[in-house]
């Protein structure tokens, strides 16, 4: 819907509902009032004015109380409204969203693409990115885990020569280069080894240590039951996830993209039928209009697009299901969801006055329980992944403080015994974007929706991966394949054919 028509809209609304039929404009009452005070010499107008804003505001007030958005004023419109056309459109304002945009706006000029990203939580206050542990590493199973991660490190260590912004201060990541440090049962030394291996290979610098080994490199360590530990010698630690995201933003901003803090609600679309070897008659959708709707209100923008690109993390599959994919019959390729899903996890701040010190890794104990340091005033994060069984409601962000009780704190006091005495100071949940296929992202274009493409299901390591992510999704939409780190294997079209890659190590 143009200004105009909206204006005008919102005019008719207003003369049908917020002014009464026996209301009388008192023009014949100021006129006279005026005329007796001509010889005066005081303003003729003045209280004719002074009633029409009276009368003005009085309708304002009966409008905002019929109308469920309550920032909407008459014959205003609405504030951060996108436009009404771009050439890409990213749905979700999260790290791996704002990584895509800069990427898009870097690689061709300013003015020779429209991009624009779409938020629906201006306050980011359930966002995953600033809600995560904010941890990068190499050690995974998979190769192409390992490559995009190591190109993010290299990112990240050179931050400000790519996302520097002229007469704005330099991003300080607060990057702890104190690495990672897996630890491995008897059962599953035989795992870390092959994992080694694939990481040495891919050119991650890890070294193996025997629990004597392990000992005399951090004595704090009760390294009962520990076969073998691996430990990250480079581009490994944590680092500030909210800085990241602002960093990308403010920069993507600087050159050119727009953005807009609403919710994809929907979008048209045109259809074809198309014959094909691979999954038999398909109905290809094509994207004409994304339809954005604002917040605190019930007006839904349509934006004109060319490209849609699916960036909306733990709540893309639902975005997915707007366009019909994995509506149709379930053999059939348009019955196949999009198996990404909100996980729910927690985060626990604990401080522990006695607890390791500056050199202190990023832990990952086989039992799945994780800790690092969290400043230099004895404080700590630490968290878990529940089983499978075990999963918590996924519809809101509540902390259950009896996970920690039960399921962390014996673990984490058993691989620390300075963690004996803690106390915890805080606690937070945040949600895994889960890919429940394979724990792994899903990129690529859908052959359904044959202008949606996908940058979701990183199951945890999407914040440490969105540099690379960003680059390659780029490369893919503006250059038809990826140029830098071949990911073909984590196309989104392996869910259709039933074929998972499997990573094994999921924190």
């Amino acid at each position: 819907m143009s200004t105009c028509l909206r204006l005008t809209s919102r005019i008719h609304h207003l003369q049908a509902v917020a002014i009464p039929s026996q209301t009388v404009w008192p023009r014949t009452r100021s006129f006279a009032h005026r005329t007796q005070h001509v010889s005066t010499g005081v303003p003729a107008r003045s209280d004719f004015f002074k009633n029409l804003e009276l009368h003005l505001k009085t309708m304002q007030d009966k409008a905002a109380a019929a109308l469920p958005g309550s920032d909407w004023m008459p014959f205003e419109m609405t504030p951060g409204l996108p436009p009404e056309r771009v050439d890409i459109l990213i749905v979700g304002g999260g790290v791996v969203g704002w990584s895509i945009a800069y990427w898009l706006k870097r690689t061709k000029p300013r003015d020779a693409l429209r991009v624009l990203v779409v938020e629906k939580d201006p306050t980011y206050s359930q966002a995953s990115t600033v809600l995560s542990a904010g941890g990068i590493r190499q050690q995974f199973s998979l190769a192409e885990n390992i490559q995009l991660s190591l190109a993010s490190a290299d990112f990240l260590k050179n931050i400000n020569d790519h996302l520097g912004v002229l007469n704005e201060d330099p991003v300080d990541l607060q990057f702890n280069h104190s690495g990672y440090l897996f630890l491995a049962s008897e059962k599953g030394a035989h795992i870390m080894e092959a994992n080694y291996a694939t990481q040495r290979h891919a050119g991650a610098k890890v070294q193996l240590l025997s629990p004597t080994q392990l000992k005399g490199m951090f004595p704090w360590i009760n390294t009962d039951g520990v076969a073998l530990a691996s430990y990250g010698l480079e581009n490994e630690g944590w680092f500030d996830p909210w800085t990241l995201l602002n960093a990308f933003r403010r920069k993507a901003l600087s050159m050119g993209v727009e953005q807009s803090f609403g919710e994809v609600k929907g979008f048209n679309h045109r259809v074809h039928s198309v014959e094909s070897k691979e999954f038999g008659r398909l109905h290809i959708k094509r994207i004409t209009h994304a339809n954005v709707q604002m917040p605190n209100s019930m007006e839904i923008q349509p934006v004109e697009c060319t490209v849609v690109i699916n960036a909306a993390g733990a709540n893309s599959g639902t975005v997915a299901e707007m366009v019909g994919i994995g509506s149709g019959p379930h053999a059939m390729e348009a019955g196949t969801p999009i198996p990404v899903e909100p996980r729910k996890r927690y985060i626990y701040v604990v401080h522990s006055p006695h607890g390791p010190g500056l050199d202190t890794p990023f832990l990952i104990d086989y039992s799945g329980v994780y800790f690092r340091r969290e400043g230099l005033g004895g404080n700590y994060i630490t968290g878990l992944s529940p089983e499978e069984v075990e999963e918590p409601d996924s519809t809101n962000l509540d902390v259950d403080h009896d996970f920690f009780q039960e399921k962390i704190w014996p673990n984490l006091a058993h691989r620390v015994p300075a963690f004996e005495c803690l106390k915890v100071t805080s606690a937070w949940a945040g949600f895994y974007d889960y890919n429940t296929f394979d724990q792994n992202g899903l990129l690529g274009i859908h052959p359904q929706v044959r202008n949606m493409y996908f940058a979701t299901g990183f199951s945890g390591h999407g914040l440490q991966q969105s540099p690379a992510i960003g680059r390659a999704v780029a490369e893919l939409i503006l250059e038809g394949s990826y140029q830098t780190l071949d990911l073909s294997a984590l196309d989104i079209k392996r869910i259709l054919h039933e074929e998972p890659l499997l990573e094994e190590n999921i924190v």
